[in-house]
């Protein structure tokens, strides 16, 4: 197989997603005019899939960013492939295909590629994206994964997702879907937290066993200026086992880092919102790590995450760290 092309994986559905996503979670202080103009730049660099979520609140900015590039000649709709989360207030049954319907609304999309539960954790029903108590404690909803599921195919058998999948699940959570009774359609991809300091190699070997496509996101690690992202870990860009590999190779660390999870036979995204950054990003079909140098980047594993959320620590079940 070339590395000189983008790639994509053909997922156990049959359609094809890109492994080189472009990543759109952003702190708010990045402004809307800056998130449709880095998707825009990114797909005139190439990029072909784009990642959001209803919880990012940035899916008017992209939906414009992709129909002006539609419009413009630059790409046609079914050269994009779009992948949206279901958030937790919606994991109701009779809700999941009308937290889709409102993010096709803001895109302004008849479809997308692939609908993700977002988290396995459901909240209460209503206008707040974190609905809290009067100690402002987060409400949590009571809803089975299995019959949550069965409301994502039938979003899939509507025609508006082509492809369904879960986000941020453990072995144990997938087993549930994977097991249950008059499975329809099993997730084509399971999104996580992934980078050379929490490599999620389990996990990853579980996901492939089973013909489910491993999508790594924080794969740069993350920006401390989230509000949920720990403030004190270290910068793995900064790490000198990655640069001394990326001066072996004539790149950068960000590249290493990406090179790295598609070596794995990963989906692997990819979030900058600067122009320079965002065409070096994608420049990583055109080389090749070496065994020894894969071998190294796994020794930088730490089980570390970067993230402090109260959905992680909800439930005692959802731990991906040193479990899977």
């Amino acid at each position: 197989m070339s590395f000189t092309t983008q790639l994509s994986v053909k997922l156990n559905d049959g359609h094809f997603m890109p492994m080189l996503g472009f990543g759109t979670s952003a702190p708010r202080k990045v402004a809307m005019s800056n998130v449709e103009e880095a998707v825009q730049v990114a797909i005139d660099v190439g990029y072909r899939h784009i990642d959001s979520a209803y919880l990012y609140l940035n899916e008017e900015a992209i939906g414009q960013a992709i129909r002006k590039k539609i419009a413009n000649g630059t790409v046609e709709r079914k050269d994009i492939f779009y992948t949206t989360k279901l958030w937790g207030t919606f994991s109701r049954p009779e809700l999941v295909q009308r937290g889709l319907e409102l993010s096709l609304q803001k895109l302004q999309l008849s479809y997308v590629n692939l609908y993700l539960i977002h988290y396995p954790v459901s909240l209460q029903p209503g206008e707040e994206f974190l609905p809290m108590d009067s100690q402002g404690k987060i409400i949590f909803d009571t809803v089975d994964l299995c019959s949550m599921w069965e409301a994502m195919e039938k979003c899939k058998d509507a025609g508006l997702a082509r492809s369904i999948g879960v986000s941020n699940f453990n072995r144990r959570q997938l087993e549930m879907i994977l097991n249950k009774p008059g499975l329809k359609y099993k997730p084509v991809c399971n999104q996580v937290e992934c980078h050379p300091y929490l490599n999620q190699s389990k996990l990853l070997e579980y996901c492939k066993s089973k013909d489910i496509v491993m999508t790594g996101y924080a794969a740069l690690g993350s920006d401390p200026g989230k509000d949920w992202v720990k403030k004190d870990n270290p910068v793995l860009l900064e790490d000198p086992v990655l640069n001394a590999i990326a001066e072996k190779h004539r790149r950068t660390p960000a590249q290493v880092a990406l090179r790295y999870q598609l070596q794995r036979g990963m989906v692997v995204l990819a979030k900058s919102f600067t122009e320079k950054r965002i065409k070096e990003n994608f420049q990583v079909f055109d080389f090749q790590l070496t065994p020894e140098d894969m071998k190294t980047i796994d020794g930088l594993n730490k089980n570390r995450s970067y993230f402090e959320n109260a959905l992680f620590s909800h439930h005692l079940d959802y731990q991906f760290l040193d479990e899977y």
